[in-house]
C-alpha cells in the first residue's frame, strides 16, 4: 500500500484547530504557513516576505531574531529550561521579578512590589482578579460582602471563565453567558461612537460620571474594577479621552475599591511610555502583563500587586491564608530568560526616546487617511492605531459583519505583503517598536491601497 505523502497546508487543514477562525471557511482557501522571520518581516514557505503589521498579534517588540534575546534562551538552555516554582525557586525567576519592579518603580508606579508569575494574559488577569476577591476575604468583616467587580462595555481581558466574566464584547462573550459570573458594567469611553455624540470632555465626565453613578450605589459589594488603561485594544483600538484613567483611580479611591490595571496589550512601550498608566501618573493596584514581557519569544506573564495586598495573604500555615493558585511553568526560567534580555534591550537601546519620532511620523502617515470617503474614525496611541470602516462616513453606518470589509482589506494588503488581522470593521495596526519608519511609510501606503480596493 502506497501512504501518501501529505503537504504542510494539507496537515494542518487535517489536524489543526485554528483560534478565532471559521474552520470551514479556513479549509477552503489558501492558508500562509510562516517559515521564519528577521527583524519586522515574516516569511512563508514560498519564500514571500511580509511586513508584521501586528507584530504576531501584539506580542514582538524589538522584531523576529533579535540577537540579544536568542543569545540569552540559548544560554539558559545550557542551564536548564524548566523548574517548578511551587517549593522551589529559580535564578531568571528572581532576577527578572527584580527587574520589573524596578522597572516599574522608574515608571512611577511605586506602590506594586510583588511579582506573581503566570502563562498568558488571561491568567495573568485571572490571578488578579481571584487576588482582589481573596484580599477583601481577608480583611474581613463588612469587607467579604466586596465580591464583585465593576467593568466596562467592549472589554476583553481574555478567555479563560473569570477573564471572559469581565468581557464585554458579546461576539466574543454572549455564548458564554450561563457559564459567567456577573459584573457591573459602565460604558466605554468611546467618544466615536457615544450615545449621546458627545466629545470631549463632555464625554469624559459622561463616562466617569456613570462609573461614580455605579460606585455610589453599589460600592460595599465591589472588590475591584478592572480597566485597560487609555486603550480597549480588542474592542477596536477605542482611546479613552485625557483625564478619564486619573479619574477612574480617584474615584476607586474615594470608594475603597482596587484598581486593577490589565496592561497586558498596552504594556512594553506601545502607547510610547514603557506602561500606558504613566500618561496620567495612575498607580493601579494589581497590574497585569504579558505579551510583549518576554519580546514576542516565548509564553509568560506577571501579575503586580502592592505590599498591602501581598500582606494580607501572610500568616501562619493553619490560618491558611495562602493564595492558592499557580501553573505548571510559573516563573519558566527560559521565558524568564527572554523577558531580561527584553528589559535590557529597552534599557541599553534607548528604545522609548527613539520611538517618538515613529510616533509622530505614524500619526502624519495616517492623517490622509482621515478624509476618506469610507473611514469613519481613526485612533492611534503610540505606534497603536485602529482604522473604521464605515459605510456611510455621515451617519457613521457600519459595514455588516457579513460584508468582511476588514477582513477583505486585509487580504488585500496581503497580496501586497503585509500581514494584519482586523476586528470586524476596524483595521489593526501594531508593528513591533524596531519597525524603520521606511517600512512604516510602506505599511500605511499598503493599508491606504488596501482600502481602496475594497471601497471601489
Amino acid at each position: 500500500m502506497i501512504r501518501k505523502t501529505w503537504t504542510l497546508e494539507e496537515k494542518d487543514k487535517k489536524y489543526l484547530w485554528h483560534p478565532f477562525t471559521q474552520m470551514r471557511e479556513w479549509v477552503s482557501e489558501l492558508p500562509v504557513i510562516i517559515e521564519r522571520g528577521t527583524g519586522s518581516f515574516l516569511i512563508d514557505t514560498n519564500n514571500k516576505c511580509y511586513i508584521d503589521g501586528t507584530s504576531s498579534i501584539w506580542v514582538n517588540i524589538h522584531g523576529h531574531r533579535k540577537k540579544a534575546i536568542d543569545k540569552a534562551l540559548a544560554a539558559q538552555l545550557k542551564k536548564i529550561a524548566h523548574s517548578t516554582l511551587l517549593g522551589l525557586s529559580n535564578i531568571p525567576a528572581i532576577l527578572l521579578a527584580e527587574k520589573l519592579i524596578v522597572l516599574v518603580h522608574r515608571s512611577g508606579l511605586t506602590s506594586l512590589s510583588k511579582v506573581f508569575y503566570s502563562d498568558n494574559g488571561s491568567t495573568a488577569v485571572e490571578v488578579g482578579l481571584k487576588m482582589a476577591f481573596h484580599y477583601w476575604q481577608l480583611k474581613g468583616g463588612r469587607h467579604r460582602k466586596k465580591t464583585k467587580f465593576l467593568t466596562l462595555m467592549n472589554a476583553y481581558h481574555g478567555d479563560t471563565i473569570g477573564s471572559v466574566s469581565l468581557g464585554g464584547i458579546d461576539l466574543f462573550h454572549r455564548i458564554y453567558k450561563p457559564l459567567l459570573f456577573e459584573s457591573f458594567k459602565a460604558p466605554s469611553p468611546d467618544c466615536y461612537r457615544c450615545p449621546l455624540n458627545k466629545t470631549y470632555p463632555d464625554c469624559q465626565l459622561t463616562c466617569t460620571g456613570k462609573v461614580e453613578e455605579i460606585f455610589k450605589r453599589h460600592h460595599k459589594e465591589i472588590a475591584a474594577m478592572i480597566i485597560e488603561p487609555l486603550v480597549q485594544a480588542a474592542a477596536g483600538m477605542i482611546i479613552a479621552p485625557s483625564g478619564y484613567l486619573k479619574k477612574i483611580r480617584a474615584l476607586c479611591t474615594q470608594y475603597h475599591v482596587l484598581l486593577i490595571a490589565d496592561e497586558v496589550a498596552t504594556g512594553f512601550g506601545r502607547t510610547g511610555c514603557m506602561f500606558a498608566c504613566e500618561h496620567e501618573e495612575v498607580i493601579p493596584d494589581i497590574m497585569a502583563i504579558a505579551k510583549g514581557i518576554t519580546g514576542g519569544y516565548l509564553p509568560l506573564a506577571a501579575t503586580l500587586v502592592t505590599e498591602d495586598i501581598y500582606a494580607a495573604f501572610l500568616g501562619e500555615y493553619g490560618e491558611f491564608k495562602t493564595f492558592f493558585h499557580g501553573h505548571s511553568y510559573t516563573g519558566n526560567p527560559l521565558g524568564c530568560a527572554a523577558a531580561i534580555a527584553n528589559i535590557e534591550i529597552f534599557e541599553k537601546e534607548g528604545v522609548l526616546d527613539n520611538l517618538q519620532p515613529k510616533i509622530a511620523l505614524f500619526e502624519q502617515l495616517l492623517v490622509p487617511l482621515k478624509d476618506h470617503p469610507h473611514v469613519g474614525d481613526i485612533r492611534q496611541k503610540g505606534l497603536i492605531a485602529g482604522i473604521e470602516l464605515v459605510k456611510d462616513k455621515n451617519k457613521k453606518t457600519p459595514y455588516r459583519l457579513e460584508e468582511k470589509a476588514g477582513i477583505r482589506t486585509c487580504l488585500e494588503a496581503r497580496k501586497m505583503g503585509l500581514l494584519l488581522r482586523p476586528i470586524g470593521n476596524v483595521i489593526i495596526l501594531m508593528p513591533p517598536l524596531s519597525i524603520s519608519k521606511a517600512d512604516l511609510k510602506k505599511l500605511v501606503y499598503i493599508v491606504a491601497r488596501a482600502i481602496n480596493i475594497i471601497t471601489l
